[in-house]
Protein backbone atom coordinates (compact mmCIF):
# COMPACT_ATOMS: atom_id res chain seq x y z
CA UNK A 1 0.00 0.00 0.00
CA UNK A 2 1.43 3.60 -0.82
CA UNK A 3 1.99 6.15 1.59
CA UNK A 4 1.13 9.73 1.94
CA UNK A 5 2.53 10.97 5.52
CA UNK A 6 1.64 14.39 6.38
CA UNK A 7 3.61 15.97 9.59
CA UNK A 8 2.02 18.69 11.38
CA UNK A 9 -1.45 17.24 11.16
CA UNK A 10 -2.69 18.93 14.15
CA UNK A 11 -3.26 21.38 11.57
CA UNK A 12 -6.86 20.56 11.46
CA UNK A 13 -8.15 23.11 8.48
CA UNK A 14 -5.08 22.40 6.76
CA UNK A 15 -4.95 18.68 6.63
CA UNK A 16 -8.92 18.70 5.76
CA UNK A 17 -8.09 20.76 2.57
CA UNK A 18 -5.06 18.63 1.63
CA UNK A 19 -5.56 15.39 2.77
CA UNK A 20 -9.55 16.05 1.85
CA UNK A 21 -8.53 16.49 -1.51
CA UNK A 22 -6.35 13.66 -1.50
CA UNK A 23 -9.44 11.54 -0.54
CA UNK A 24 -10.89 13.71 -3.57
CA UNK A 25 -8.42 12.22 -6.33
CA UNK A 26 -9.43 8.95 -7.96
CA UNK A 27 -5.41 7.96 -8.59
CA UNK A 28 -4.58 8.17 -4.48
CA UNK A 29 -7.71 5.64 -3.28
CA UNK A 30 -6.16 3.33 -1.43
CA UNK A 31 -3.19 5.27 -0.35
CA UNK A 32 -1.96 5.47 3.51
CA UNK A 33 -2.69 8.64 5.15
CA UNK A 34 -0.75 8.73 7.93
CA UNK A 35 -0.67 11.59 10.20
CA UNK A 36 1.84 13.02 13.06
CA UNK A 37 1.71 15.54 15.51
CA UNK A 38 3.38 16.37 18.43
CA UNK A 39 -0.30 17.57 20.08
CA UNK A 40 -1.54 14.54 20.71
CA UNK A 41 -5.61 15.69 21.08
CA UNK A 42 -5.19 17.47 17.71
CA UNK A 43 -3.82 15.05 16.27
CA UNK A 44 -6.78 12.79 17.51
CA UNK A 45 -8.99 16.28 16.12
CA UNK A 46 -7.67 15.36 12.92
CA UNK A 47 -8.00 11.78 12.44
CA UNK A 48 -11.53 11.74 13.39
CA UNK A 49 -12.17 15.02 10.71
CA UNK A 50 -10.84 12.75 8.06
CA UNK A 51 -12.60 9.81 8.80
CA UNK A 52 -15.26 12.02 8.71
CA UNK A 53 -14.62 12.56 5.61
CA UNK A 54 -13.83 9.52 4.15
CA UNK A 55 -16.87 8.11 5.22
CA UNK A 56 -18.89 11.16 3.93
CA UNK A 57 -16.82 11.36 0.24
CA UNK A 58 -16.71 6.62 -0.03
CA UNK A 59 -12.78 7.58 -0.13
CA UNK A 60 -10.85 3.94 0.14
CA UNK A 61 -7.99 6.01 1.56
CA UNK A 62 -7.07 4.72 5.26
CA UNK A 63 -6.52 7.33 8.07
CA UNK A 64 -4.27 6.47 10.08
CA UNK A 65 -2.36 8.53 12.99
CA UNK A 66 0.92 7.89 14.36
CA UNK A 67 2.72 8.86 18.23
CA UNK A 68 6.16 7.88 16.33
CA UNK A 69 7.32 10.21 13.80
CA UNK A 70 9.70 7.50 12.06
CA UNK A 71 6.87 4.87 11.93
CA UNK A 72 4.67 7.36 10.38
CA UNK A 73 7.58 8.25 7.87
CA UNK A 74 8.36 4.58 6.99
CA UNK A 75 7.93 3.50 3.50
CA UNK A 76 6.20 7.00 2.27
CA UNK A 77 5.76 7.76 -1.20
CA UNK A 78 4.96 11.85 -0.23
CA UNK A 79 5.58 13.36 2.82
CA UNK A 80 3.85 16.93 3.25
CA UNK A 81 4.78 19.03 5.89
CA UNK A 82 3.08 21.94 7.60
CA UNK A 83 4.69 22.47 11.09
CA UNK A 84 5.27 25.56 13.32
CA UNK A 85 7.95 25.31 15.65
CA UNK A 86 7.47 27.24 19.00
CA UNK A 87 3.74 28.54 18.08
CA UNK A 88 2.17 31.27 19.09
CA UNK A 89 2.49 31.52 22.32
CA UNK A 90 5.45 31.89 23.07
CA UNK A 91 7.23 31.62 19.84
CA UNK A 92 5.58 34.29 17.75
CA UNK A 93 4.97 36.98 20.52
CA UNK A 94 8.21 36.82 20.96
CA UNK A 95 9.27 37.59 17.73
CA UNK A 96 6.88 40.42 17.43
CA UNK A 97 7.53 42.23 20.85
CA UNK A 98 11.43 41.90 21.25
CA UNK A 99 11.52 44.04 18.32
CA UNK A 100 9.16 46.20 19.32
CA UNK A 101 11.16 47.68 21.77
CA UNK A 102 13.57 48.74 19.47
CA UNK A 103 11.76 50.57 17.12
CA UNK A 104 11.12 47.63 14.72
CA UNK A 105 7.70 46.58 13.45
CA UNK A 106 6.29 43.85 11.63
CA UNK A 107 3.13 43.03 10.02
CA UNK A 108 3.66 39.29 9.17
CA UNK A 109 6.90 38.36 10.27
CA UNK A 110 7.33 34.55 8.78
CA UNK A 111 9.60 35.01 5.89
CA UNK A 112 12.57 37.59 5.88
CA UNK A 113 12.87 39.91 8.22
CA UNK A 114 14.03 39.69 12.26
CA UNK A 115 10.85 37.38 13.33
CA UNK A 116 11.22 35.36 9.60
CA UNK A 117 15.15 34.83 11.04
CA UNK A 118 14.42 33.36 13.96
CA UNK A 119 11.45 31.10 12.86
CA UNK A 120 14.14 29.74 10.52
CA UNK A 121 16.79 29.29 13.42
CA UNK A 122 14.54 27.35 15.27
CA UNK A 123 12.74 25.53 12.46
CA UNK A 124 15.70 24.22 10.57
CA UNK A 125 17.04 21.51 13.40
CA UNK A 126 13.87 20.23 13.54
CA UNK A 127 13.49 19.78 9.63
CA UNK A 128 17.21 18.31 9.34
CA UNK A 129 15.77 15.96 11.99
CA UNK A 130 13.07 15.34 9.41
CA UNK A 131 15.31 14.35 7.11
CA UNK A 132 17.38 12.02 9.06
CA UNK A 133 14.41 10.03 9.10
CA UNK A 134 13.73 10.57 5.94
CA UNK A 135 16.96 9.32 4.47
CA UNK A 136 16.34 6.26 6.94
CA UNK A 137 12.65 5.23 6.06
CA UNK A 138 11.57 6.41 3.27
CA UNK A 139 14.60 7.77 1.09
CA UNK A 140 13.28 8.20 -2.21
CA UNK A 141 9.93 10.27 -0.75
CA UNK A 142 9.34 13.50 -2.80
CA UNK A 143 8.50 16.17 0.32
CA UNK A 144 5.79 18.21 0.16
CA UNK A 145 6.99 21.56 2.36
CA UNK A 146 4.29 23.86 3.02
CA UNK A 147 5.79 25.41 6.06
CA UNK A 148 7.34 29.29 6.29
CA UNK A 149 9.90 30.51 5.95
CA UNK A 150 9.21 28.63 2.67
CA UNK A 151 12.51 29.46 0.73
CA UNK A 152 14.62 29.00 3.24
CA UNK A 153 13.51 25.79 4.90
CA UNK A 154 12.98 24.31 1.56
CA UNK A 155 16.52 25.16 0.37
CA UNK A 156 17.92 23.48 3.54
CA UNK A 157 16.15 20.18 3.10
CA UNK A 158 17.18 20.10 -0.78
CA UNK A 159 20.91 21.00 -0.21
CA UNK A 160 21.76 20.17 3.76
CA UNK A 161 18.83 17.27 4.34
CA UNK A 162 19.58 15.54 1.22
CA UNK A 163 15.77 15.17 0.81
CA UNK A 164 13.70 15.41 -2.77
CA UNK A 165 12.09 19.00 -1.68
CA UNK A 166 9.55 20.82 -3.55
CA UNK A 167 8.47 24.19 -1.57
CA UNK A 168 4.31 25.09 -2.11
CA UNK A 169 3.02 28.44 -1.45
CA UNK A 170 -0.62 29.76 -2.22
CA UNK A 171 0.71 33.20 -3.65
CA UNK A 172 1.66 32.06 -7.50
CA UNK A 173 -2.11 30.66 -8.05
CA UNK A 174 -3.81 32.75 -6.25
CA UNK A 175 -2.04 36.33 -7.99
CA UNK A 176 -3.86 36.37 -10.97
CA UNK A 177 -7.38 35.81 -9.67
CA UNK A 178 -6.51 37.94 -7.23
CA UNK A 179 -5.33 40.80 -9.15
CA UNK A 180 -8.10 40.77 -11.50
CA UNK A 181 -10.96 40.80 -9.07
CA UNK A 182 -9.41 43.75 -7.75
CA UNK A 183 -9.19 45.59 -10.62
CA UNK A 184 -12.40 44.44 -12.14
CA UNK A 185 -11.34 43.08 -15.04
CA UNK A 186 -11.93 39.61 -16.66
CA UNK A 187 -9.82 36.39 -16.11
CA UNK A 188 -10.96 34.32 -18.90
CA UNK A 189 -8.28 33.54 -21.19
CA UNK A 190 -5.67 35.00 -19.51
CA UNK A 191 -2.09 33.69 -19.54
CA UNK A 192 0.53 34.08 -17.00
CA UNK A 193 4.26 34.09 -16.68
CA UNK A 194 5.76 34.07 -12.81
CA UNK A 195 8.75 33.47 -11.24
CA UNK A 196 11.28 34.53 -8.62
CA UNK A 197 11.49 33.64 -5.07
CA UNK A 198 8.84 32.77 -3.13
CA UNK A 199 6.67 35.67 -1.84
CA UNK A 200 8.19 37.29 -4.24
CA UNK A 201 7.60 36.04 -7.26
CA UNK A 202 6.98 38.66 -9.94
CA UNK A 203 4.48 38.46 -12.38
CA UNK A 204 6.79 39.22 -15.51
CA UNK A 205 4.22 38.29 -18.75
CA UNK A 206 0.19 38.66 -18.51
CA UNK A 207 -2.14 38.10 -21.85
CA UNK A 208 -4.74 37.01 -23.71
CA UNK A 209 -5.05 36.15 -26.85
CA UNK A 210 -1.58 37.44 -27.02
CA UNK A 211 -2.05 41.10 -25.93
CA UNK A 212 -0.16 42.45 -23.15
CA UNK A 213 -2.84 43.28 -20.12
CA UNK A 214 -0.02 45.16 -18.18
CA UNK A 215 -0.73 48.23 -19.71
CA UNK A 216 -4.59 48.20 -18.45
CA UNK A 217 -3.51 46.67 -15.33
CA UNK A 218 -1.38 49.53 -14.51
CA UNK A 219 -4.09 52.25 -15.49
CA UNK A 220 -6.46 50.39 -13.24
CA UNK A 221 -4.23 50.15 -10.42
CA UNK A 222 -3.06 54.00 -10.53
CA UNK A 223 -6.27 54.56 -10.35
CA UNK A 224 -7.28 52.41 -7.38
CA UNK A 225 -4.29 54.03 -5.11
CA UNK A 226 -6.22 57.42 -5.34
CA UNK A 227 -8.47 55.73 -2.65
CA UNK A 228 -7.84 53.52 0.11
CA UNK A 229 -7.72 49.42 0.01
CA UNK A 230 -6.02 46.21 0.78
CA UNK A 231 -3.41 46.17 -1.95
CA UNK A 232 -1.76 49.39 -1.47
CA UNK A 233 1.48 48.33 -1.20
CA UNK A 234 1.89 45.63 -4.31
CA UNK A 235 -0.07 48.53 -6.51
CA UNK A 236 2.99 50.92 -5.71
CA UNK A 237 5.52 48.27 -6.14
CA UNK A 238 4.26 47.56 -9.14
CA UNK A 239 3.86 51.13 -10.53
CA UNK A 240 7.35 52.21 -9.34
CA UNK A 241 9.08 48.59 -10.63
CA UNK A 242 6.86 48.02 -13.29
CA UNK A 243 5.70 44.33 -12.12
CA UNK A 244 3.35 42.62 -9.66
CA UNK A 245 4.36 40.44 -6.68
CA UNK A 246 2.48 37.37 -5.85
CA UNK A 247 2.05 37.59 -1.95
CA UNK A 248 0.31 40.28 0.01
CA UNK A 249 0.58 43.90 0.75
CA UNK A 250 0.85 42.53 4.57
CA UNK A 251 3.64 40.51 3.70
CA UNK A 252 5.07 42.56 1.19
CA UNK A 253 4.99 46.25 3.31
CA UNK A 254 7.93 44.27 5.93
CA UNK A 255 10.25 42.88 2.57
CA UNK A 256 11.40 46.36 1.45
CA UNK A 257 12.60 49.48 3.20
CA UNK A 258 10.29 51.76 2.13
CA UNK A 259 6.90 51.20 3.69
CA UNK A 260 7.30 50.75 7.42
CA UNK A 261 9.20 53.59 8.68
CA UNK A 262 9.29 55.57 12.01
CA UNK A 263 10.72 58.30 10.38
CA UNK A 264 7.71 58.52 7.96
CA UNK A 265 4.71 57.36 10.19
CA UNK A 266 2.32 58.78 7.72
CA UNK A 267 2.92 56.10 5.35
CA UNK A 268 1.23 53.09 7.52
CA UNK A 269 -2.43 55.12 7.06
CA UNK A 270 -1.59 55.68 3.42
CA UNK A 271 -0.21 52.56 2.47
CA UNK A 272 -3.13 50.69 4.93
CA UNK A 273 -0.35 48.52 6.28
CA UNK A 274 -1.51 46.27 9.16
CA UNK A 275 1.11 46.18 11.88
CA UNK A 276 1.07 43.25 14.01
CA UNK A 277 -1.05 41.97 11.67
CA UNK A 278 -0.01 37.73 12.54
CA UNK A 279 -0.56 38.03 16.12
CA UNK A 280 -4.16 39.39 15.50
CA UNK A 281 -4.70 36.67 13.20
CA UNK A 282 -3.53 33.86 15.53
CA UNK A 283 -5.29 35.42 18.20
CA UNK A 284 -8.43 34.95 16.15
CA UNK A 285 -8.00 31.42 15.22
CA UNK A 286 -7.36 30.43 18.63
CA UNK A 287 -10.43 32.15 19.74
CA UNK A 288 -12.65 30.48 17.16
CA UNK A 289 -10.98 27.19 17.36
CA UNK A 290 -13.25 25.56 19.65
CA UNK A 291 -16.44 26.32 17.25
CA UNK A 292 -14.60 25.31 14.38
CA UNK A 293 -13.79 22.34 16.19
CA UNK A 294 -17.06 21.15 16.55
CA UNK A 295 -17.66 21.78 12.70
CA UNK A 296 -15.15 19.81 11.74
CA UNK A 297 -14.60 16.95 14.16
CA UNK A 298 -17.63 16.38 15.72
CA UNK A 299 -19.27 16.74 11.98
CA UNK A 300 -20.15 13.10 10.64
CA UNK A 301 -22.08 14.70 7.39
CA UNK A 302 -18.66 16.97 6.65
CA UNK A 303 -17.95 17.61 3.03
CA UNK A 304 -15.32 18.56 1.25
CA UNK A 305 -14.50 19.72 -2.09
CA UNK A 306 -11.10 19.58 -3.81
CA UNK A 307 -9.19 22.87 -3.44
CA UNK A 308 -6.54 24.70 -5.39
CA UNK A 309 -3.50 23.34 -2.98
CA UNK A 310 -0.83 21.75 -5.16
CA UNK A 311 -0.09 18.90 -3.07
CA UNK A 312 -3.18 16.36 -4.87
CA UNK A 313 -2.20 17.50 -8.19
CA UNK A 314 1.62 17.16 -7.80
CA UNK A 315 0.56 13.45 -6.81
CA UNK A 316 -1.70 12.87 -9.07
CA UNK A 317 0.47 13.86 -11.70
CA UNK A 318 2.98 11.92 -10.83
CA UNK A 319 0.84 8.33 -10.35
CA UNK A 320 -1.12 8.69 -13.59
CA UNK A 321 2.15 10.60 -15.96
CA UNK A 322 -0.60 13.06 -17.30
CA UNK A 323 1.52 16.36 -16.76
CA UNK A 324 0.66 19.47 -14.34
CA UNK A 325 1.94 22.63 -14.44
CA UNK A 326 2.94 24.48 -10.84
CA UNK A 327 4.82 27.36 -9.46
CA UNK A 328 7.08 25.64 -7.50
CA UNK A 329 9.97 26.24 -5.00
CA UNK A 330 13.26 24.54 -6.01
CA UNK A 331 16.97 25.29 -6.18
CA UNK A 332 18.07 27.59 -8.77
CA UNK A 333 20.25 25.09 -10.67
CA UNK A 334 20.77 28.21 -13.68
CA UNK A 335 17.07 28.69 -14.11
CA UNK A 336 17.01 32.23 -13.33
CA UNK A 337 20.90 32.89 -14.40
CA UNK A 338 20.52 36.85 -12.00
CA UNK A 339 20.18 35.06 -9.06
CA UNK A 340 22.21 33.50 -6.88
CA UNK A 341 22.97 29.69 -7.71
CA UNK A 342 22.68 28.70 -4.16
CA UNK A 343 19.83 30.36 -3.44
CA UNK A 344 16.10 28.73 -3.68
CA UNK A 345 13.45 30.29 -6.03
CA UNK A 346 10.11 30.09 -7.33
CA UNK A 347 9.12 29.29 -10.64
CA UNK A 348 7.16 27.41 -13.37
CA UNK A 349 7.38 23.13 -12.67
CA UNK A 350 6.10 20.32 -14.62
CA UNK A 351 4.78 17.57 -13.05
CA UNK A 352 4.80 13.58 -14.58
CA UNK A 353 5.77 10.74 -13.73
CA UNK A 354 9.47 11.67 -13.78
CA UNK A 355 8.76 13.66 -10.96
CA UNK A 356 8.87 17.42 -10.27
CA UNK A 357 10.67 19.64 -13.47
CA UNK A 358 11.69 22.89 -13.05
CA UNK A 359 11.62 25.10 -16.62
CA UNK A 360 14.29 27.41 -17.21
CA UNK A 361 12.81 30.82 -17.23
CA UNK A 362 16.03 33.27 -17.39
CA UNK A 363 17.10 36.67 -16.30
CA UNK A 364 14.72 38.36 -14.77
CA UNK A 365 14.75 42.73 -15.40
CA UNK A 366 17.44 44.04 -13.45
CA UNK A 367 15.59 45.64 -10.78
CA UNK A 368 12.81 42.45 -9.86
CA UNK A 369 16.64 40.67 -9.59
CA UNK A 370 17.51 42.93 -7.18
CA UNK A 371 14.93 43.48 -5.26
CA UNK A 372 14.83 39.74 -4.90
CA UNK A 373 18.78 39.53 -3.61
CA UNK A 374 18.42 41.95 -0.95
CA UNK A 375 15.85 38.59 0.53
CA UNK A 376 18.15 36.21 -0.89
CA UNK A 377 21.14 37.37 1.10
CA UNK A 378 19.04 37.79 4.47
CA UNK A 379 18.01 33.42 3.55
CA UNK A 380 21.62 32.90 2.82
CA UNK A 381 22.97 34.36 5.73
CA UNK A 382 20.64 32.65 8.03
CA UNK A 383 21.02 29.17 6.90
CA UNK A 384 24.69 30.08 7.25
CA UNK A 385 23.98 30.75 11.06
CA UNK A 386 21.98 27.69 11.45
CA UNK A 387 24.32 25.21 9.43
CA UNK A 388 27.77 26.98 11.30
CA UNK A 389 26.30 27.27 14.68
CA UNK A 390 28.19 30.69 14.31
CA UNK A 391 26.52 33.80 16.70
CA UNK A 392 28.43 35.99 13.90
CA UNK A 393 25.70 35.00 11.11
CA UNK A 394 22.57 35.38 12.75
CA UNK A 395 23.54 38.76 13.30
CA UNK A 396 25.12 39.30 9.73
CA UNK A 397 21.61 38.07 8.45
CA UNK A 398 19.95 40.74 10.83
CA UNK A 399 21.93 43.44 8.89
CA UNK A 400 21.55 42.65 5.81
CA UNK A 401 17.80 42.57 5.86
CA UNK A 402 16.22 45.87 4.12
CA UNK A 403 13.78 46.61 6.78
CA UNK A 404 15.41 46.15 9.60
CA UNK A 405 18.80 47.56 8.77
CA UNK A 406 16.78 50.71 7.23
CA UNK A 407 15.57 51.04 10.84
CA UNK A 408 18.34 50.17 13.52
CA UNK A 409 21.55 50.81 13.73
CA UNK A 410 24.25 48.12 13.84
CA UNK A 411 24.77 47.85 17.81
CA UNK A 412 20.70 48.20 17.73
CA UNK A 413 20.48 45.12 15.73
CA UNK A 414 23.06 43.24 17.64
CA UNK A 415 21.68 43.82 20.89
CA UNK A 416 17.97 43.01 19.54
CA UNK A 417 19.30 39.72 17.89
CA UNK A 418 21.20 38.84 21.49
CA UNK A 419 17.93 39.53 23.09
CA UNK A 420 15.95 37.79 20.94
CA UNK A 421 18.31 34.59 21.43
CA UNK A 422 18.12 35.17 25.27
CA UNK A 423 14.23 34.81 25.34
CA UNK A 424 13.79 32.11 23.00
CA UNK A 425 15.94 29.81 25.28
CA UNK A 426 15.71 25.95 24.79
CA UNK A 427 13.70 26.85 21.35
CA UNK A 428 17.26 27.08 19.40
CA UNK A 429 20.16 25.28 19.57
CA UNK A 430 23.28 27.06 21.29
CA UNK A 431 25.11 29.74 19.28
CA UNK A 432 28.66 30.10 19.24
Amino acid sequence: MSKITFIGAGSTVFAKNVLGDCMQTPALQGFELALYDIDLQRLKDSENMLNNLKLSSGSTCIVKAYTDRKEALRGAKYVINAIQVGGYDPCTITDFEIPKKYGLRQTIADTVGIGGIFRNLRTIPVMLDFAADIREVCPDALFLNYTNPMAVLTNVMNTYGQVRTVGLCHSVQACIPGLFDSLGMDKTGVQAKIAGINHMAWLLEVTRDGVDLYPEIKRLAAEKQQQPHHDMVRFEMMLKFGYYITESSEHNAEYHPYFIKRNYPELIDRFQIPLDEYPRRCVEQISNWERMREELVGNQELKHERSHEYASYIMEAIETDVPFKIGGNVMNSGLIPNLPAEACVEVPCLVDASGVTPTYVGNLPPQCAALNRTNINTQLLTIEAAITGKKEHIYHAAMLDPHTSAELSIDDMIAMCDDLIEAHGDWLPTYR
